[in-house]
């Protein structure tokens, strides 16, 4: 673990996909509080380009990073089915560690992870970055204060526009990505709706899912009710026909309803709607609230490295995998299942 006092943070990055080189790289590069330290990736070629455009001095393999001694943190960006080994790897090293959705593949998993943490008493951040967005947390601040009166219904829709040549490789296959447009959109959606609503029981869902002949499923439809009676539903896709990906949720309630992005809150006051959309604080550098979120979640992830701030247990991720497993014996049996 990282001696006191030290003037930055060392991180390690395993994974230089698409979301490492786009955000995490370079949010961290740019920090003086923090020093990029090494790239791991199983394509070497590709490993040693990104730390050269980033200015990272080493490359190594993820179980060198993982026993580097002069290593404080990883960032975890590597396909799905690694997050939970690295993370355990990282956690027994005395590593915090920063995972990128889903945290593992199975709320077992999970519920692994979190125990090691707990255990170790090392940070395990959740890579969700919806989290940290302003307007999210504007969001859940006002149904947490009754804002909508009694909540009836949440929709949630991840649509990711087709592309000419769909993606390839460890996505497609089942045994690595775990699922398809379910586990890759619908973990992140469906943790945006429940963390909103604070993160109630599930007690049942029903979900269909269709593809074209891959290993895994190119959309997935769910339909799924709370113990408090709340419906959530959600409809996620790698193959929406429209110029741009749609990214939506809405939650209706007896006294208002909200919709987001961007984000919109109506309430009843006196017989008559009425806009009560709080004011939220504009990114630094004019930045989209997703970068912004992805900023902000580095923040934190920095904090716990340096052993300023406590990592907080992502306790809830094991109701969320429950769901997701769930959801792929609904469309695989084609019948309802209970989870309470």
């Amino acid at each position: 673990m990282r001696e006191t006092g030290r003037a930055r943070v060392r991180v390690g990055v395993i994974g230089t996909g698409a979301i490492s080189q786009l955000m995490h790289l370079p949010i961290l590069s740019e920090r003086n509080d923090v020093e990029l330290t090494a790239l791991a990736d199983l394509d070497g070629a590709k490993a040693r380009a990104v730390a050269q455009r980033f200015g990272v001095a080493r490359v190594m393999s993820d179980d060198e990073m993982i026993a580097a001694d002069d290593i404080d943190g990883v960032v975890i960006c590597a396909p799905s089915f690694l997050h939970e080994d690295f993370a355990a790897a990282c956690l027994k090293a005395g590593k915090h560690v920063l995972v990128e959705r889903p945290l593992a593949l199975s709320p077992g998993g999970v519920r692994q992870l979190v125990k090691a943490a707990d255990e170790t008493g090392i940070g395990l951040v959740l890579g969700l970055s919806h989290r940290y967005q302003a307007n999210v947390r504007a969001l859940r601040s006002a149904v947490a204060e009754g804002a909508l009166g009694e909540l009836g219904t949440v929709r949630v829709s991840w649509l990711n526009r087709a592309v000419r040549r769909p993606r390839t490789g460890w996505r497609r296959r089942a045994l690595e990505a775990g699922g398809g447009a379910l586990m890759d959109l619908g973990v992140p959606a469906l943790d945006l709706a429940l963390w909103v609503l604070g993160y109630p029981e599930v007690d049942r869902v029903s979900a269909t899912t269709r593809g074209d002949g891959f290993d895994v499923e190119e959309e997935a439809h769910l339909f799924a009710v709370t113990r408090d009676g709340v419906a959530v539903t959600l409809s996620a896709s790698w193959r929406l026909h429209a110029p741009e990906d749609r990214h939506r949720l809405w939650i209706f309630g007896s006294e208002g309803g909200a919709r987001m992005s961007p984000l919109s809150i109506y309430r009843q006051v006196g017989g008559r709607t009425v806009d009560v959309t709080p004011r939220q604080p504009i990114p630094r550098g004019g930045e989209d609230l997703f970068t912004n979120g992805f900023r902000r979640l580095l923040d934190e992830f920095v904090r716990v490295a340096a052993g300023t701030a406590a990592a907080r247990l992502p306790n809830e991720q094991e109701t969320l995998m429950r769901l997701i497993e769930a959801a792929y014996d609904s469309a695989r049996e084609g019948r309802e299942v209970k989870l309470t």
